[in-house]
This record gives C-alpha cells, sequence and structure tokens, in this order.
C-alpha cells in the first residue's frame, strides 16, 4: 500500500486464488480416481511428467490460439502450470493411508463413498494441502510470465519496469510477489499442521 501497489496486489492474489480454485475442482477428482484405478494413474503419469517439465513459457502458445490474450487466457495458463502437483498430492495422501481403514469403514456399514468422504478424505487432507500449497506457490510463479498474454497485476508491473531499465518498480513488484507467496504459503501449512494435530499425526 505504501508503495501505490496494493491494487495490483490483490488482483495478483485474486488470480492465484482463482487458478488454485480451479486446480482444486480439477485435481481433487483426478487425484481421488488415480488413487482408485491404477490404469488411469499409468495414464496421467507422463502428462503430469510433461506438464511440469515443459518450459512454462510454452504453455502459453496454446492457450493464446485458442482463447486470446486477456485475463482468462492468464488463468488458463496457470491451471495448467499449476495443476500436477493437486492432483499428485491427493492420490499420494490416499495410497499412503493404512489398509485397515477399509476394514473398520466396512465393519461400521460404510459404503465407499462414505468411507472416502467421511474417512479417508480428513485423514488424507495433510497431503492434500500440501498439494494446494505447492499450486499456491507454482500459480504465484506464473504471475510474472502471464502478462505475455494479457494478464495484468504484479507481473505486469515486473514487466513495465524491464522495459524502462527501472530497478526500483521491479524491486517493489517482485517484494510484492514474495511477500503475497510467503502469506497464502504460510496460510496453507498453518491449516495443514492443525490437520494434522486435529488428527493426531
Amino acid at each position: 500500500g505504501a508503495s501505490g501497489v496494493w491494487a495490483t496486489t490483490m488482483y495478483t492474489m485474486a488470480a492465484t486464488l482463482a487458478s488454485v480454485a480451479v486446480c482444486m475442482v480439477i485435481g481433487l477428482p483426478l487425484g481421488i480416481m488415480a488413487a482408485y484405478s491404477r490404469t488411469l494413474d499409468s495414464i496421467l503419469k507422463p502428462v503430469l511428467d510433461t506438464m511440469q517439465t515443459m518450459p512454462s513459457f510454452v504453455y502459453l502458445i496454446p492457450v493464446l490460439m485458442f482463447f486470446g490474450g486477456g485475463a482468462v487466457t492468464a488463468v488458463i495458463a496457470t491451471v495448467i502450470y499449476s495443476l500436477p502437483p493437486m492432483i499428485r498430492m491427493t492420490a499420494l495422501g490416499l495410497r499412503q493411508l493404512p489398509p485397515e481403514i477399509n476394514e473398520v469403514s466396512n465393519a461400521f456399514g460404510s459404503t465407499g463413498f462414505q468411507a472416502l468422504v467421511k474417512v479417508k478424505l480428513p485423514m488424507a487432507s495433510p497431503s492434500i494441502m500440501l498439494g494446494v500449497n505447492q499450486a499456491v506457490v507454482m500459480a504465484l510463479a506464473m504471475q510474472v510470465i502471464t502478462p505475455l498474454v494479457g494478464g495484468l497485476g504484479l507481473g505486469q508491473e515486473v514487466f513495465h519496469a524491464m522495459n524502462l531499465a527501472n530497478t526500483g518498480q521491479g524491486l517493489v513488484a517482485g517484494i510484492g510477489i514474495v511477500l503475497l507467496a510467503i502469506v497464502l504459503d504460510r496460510l496453507t501449512q498453518a491449516w495443514t499442521r492443525n490437520q494434522r494435530e486435529a488428527l493426531g499425526l
């Protein structure tokens, strides 16, 4: 606020949270299905490996071709870049649960869906939240690149600073992104820690 970038910082946070929300909507079901289906898991693995190793600039080309430039394009590119850890950590958290959970759930008459929603997902929530944490960090990292396809926020401030060789402006925008990343990272870590303590882990 003191540096005059409050509005752009809030835009960056909104774009990041929107991207992470979409990642959760897509990644959570895919991670659950991958945990239960070896076939789907074997299909997703090379796709996720490609998504994680592909240079982030490459994502911008097909997204720009299909959707043009703008805020929506920036969010879509961010979602593609941030999605893999959400899927991987959800699947990993469910796979690491002890097999006795199925026996206990069946003994109490739970259906498969009830066991998943009321037992397995809460117990796997620390791992799932770690995936959310990684998605947040990767989404913020992508915010510096999205101005190439019309994204706004602090990333655009960095690009303006580069064009003008303005070190001060670039430093202010960079520090804003760092502080935003630290705040969101600490919030997700605290939530994960509370979940672990509640589950006695």
